[in-house]
């Protein structure tokens, strides 16, 4: 709940600049103005050129100010912006005077939230607001941007209002047996049940992509001794940061890399050989290397061209897991670097020595992000979006399920609990827990 406390930060980054911007919102944010200034506040939305006085008169800064009036501005509040010189010193000594006027200092985050408190921005684009002040790359961006605008929101609340109208009609059904209410046995509500499911499928695919943009694609290098995973990692990498030798197994623990690909973020991990093994360290690699497997956005299954049995591996890898098979050495069979798209997948033939094919394992590592698809219609999604997707998913599938069986009651409840978990996305039914959690990563002055 809001405080009624005026509140007040720096709203550009630490450090020396052209410009700075300090940011008050709350119910005194006018007065302060006044008495910073010394002059009536300009009309909503014109700019007043102006000196900003200390307490003795004396002038601190001179710059704009901008006044924008409740409930029509970024928070819902009164809201008063100082564009002075970016100057740290100046700057905090500007605000140590706002403070002085009444306001305080801000927390992380805080007018954002009140943005959200205030119903001027729903949960998904709060979060897309600090999306957007990290992106690194424009696709980044512009998912970021579709966000704000409340694409993603959009579509989540189109879902809960034909949830809701679903809820409707089937409760109506159970509650007047006695009336010629048919919606339960003409079939209606399977299909129905059926489009729900696809549309669930589609937003789920959307936000995948859209929570690589964000977070970007962990990718777990696997296969069998010597086939050249840590090679690959020092390559992609661009310096020594695995142990590479001939003798099989040097790799025996799990080694993490964050690299760049044209700003994309892309989270290596390099794993030890997958084989059978007698030797107890290295069945403690293996099981390590199993668990990041289990866990990646994508396996590059390293695989030595002289040695054709090792794409068997292929089989014991997780089945929900999308893999490319990266055929290594193909120096020593005199083959041509060249990417393949098979039934079974992506395979990518190169040789690591002589960096042959590498940019190809680059460009197909950008493609899988989203990098070189349109991302007009794709919204930055985090974590936490595709586990309520997922689990508003299962719920619709439990549905159709209890449907089969004409529990209908069970139904209803099934779609309750997908509607509820959508509506965490927006922030309809969100613990102050999870609220205070998500503000407190925002940076001061947003």
């Amino acid at each position: 709940m809001l405080d009624g406390d005026t509140i007040a930060a720096i709203a550009t980054p630490p450090g020396n600049g052209g410009v700075g911007v300090i940011r008050i919102s709350g119910p005194s944010a006018p007065g302060i103005a006044q008495s910073l200034t010394g002059k009536a506040l300009p009309k909503p939305r014109y700019a007043l050129f102006a000196n900003f006085l200390d307490d003795d008169g004396r002038v601190i800064d001179s710059g704009l100010l901008l006044y924008f009036a409740a409930p029509a501005s970024f928070t819902g509040e009164q809201v008063v912006e100082l564009q002075g010189h970016g100057g740290s010193v100046v700057l905090d000594m500007l605000l140590r005077r706002v403070l002085a006027l009444g306001a305080r200092l801000a927390n992380p985050g805080e007018f954002s939230q009140r943005a959200f408190l205030n119903n001027k921005i729903d949960l998904a684009q709060a979060e897309a607001i600090a999306d957007l002040i990290s992106s690194g790359t424009e696709q980044a961006v512009r998912s970021a941007q579709q966000s704000m605008q409340g694409v993603f929101s959009e579509q989540i609340n189109e879902l809960i209002d034909e949830l809701i109208e679903l809820r409707v009609f089937i409760e109506a059904a159970i509650d007047f047996v006695d009336e010629e209410i048919d919606f339960l046995g003409d079939g209606v509500l399977a299909g129905r049940i059926q489009r729900l499911q696809a549309k669930l499928a589609e937003i789920c695919k959307t936000a995948q992509q859209g929570r690589l943009l964000h977070d970007g694609m962990t990718v777990v290098l696997a296969g069998k001794p010597n086939a050249g995973k840590s090679s690959l990692l020092n390559a992609l990498a661009g310096h020594d940061a695995a142990i590479v030798t001939d003798i099989a197994g040097t790799t025996r623990d799990v080694l993490r890399e964050r690299i760049q690909l044209d700003g994309m973020p892309l989270h290596i991990i390099d794993t030890a050989g997958l084989h059978d093994s007698d030797n107890l360290v290295e069945q403690e690699g293996i099981r390590r290397a199993r668990q990041e497997i289990a866990k990646a956005d994508r396996i590059l299954l390293l695989i030595d061209s002289t040695d054709p049995d090792s794409a068997s591996l292929d089989a014991s890898l997780p089945a929900d897991i999308a893999v490319t098979k990266v055929f290594n050495k193909i120096d020593l069979v005199g083959g041509q670097a060249k990417v393949l798209e098979t039934p079974q997948g992506t395979e990518i033939h190169l040789s690591i020595k002589h960096r042959q094919g590498l940019d190809l394992l680059r460009q197909h590592l950008k493609q899988s992000m989203g990098f070189t698809e349109s991302t007009d219609n794709v919204f930055v999604a985090r974590t936490r979006h595709i586990q309520a997707l997922q689990l508003a998913a299962q719920a619709v599938d439990r549905a159709a399920e209890q449907l089969r069986h004409q529990a209908h009651e069970l139904v209803a409840e099934e779609l309750r609990q997908a509607q509820a978990s959508l509506s965490t996305i927006t922030g309809e039914f969100t613990s102050d827990d999870l609220l205070g959690e998500i503000f407190s990563s925002f940076c001061i002055g947003k």
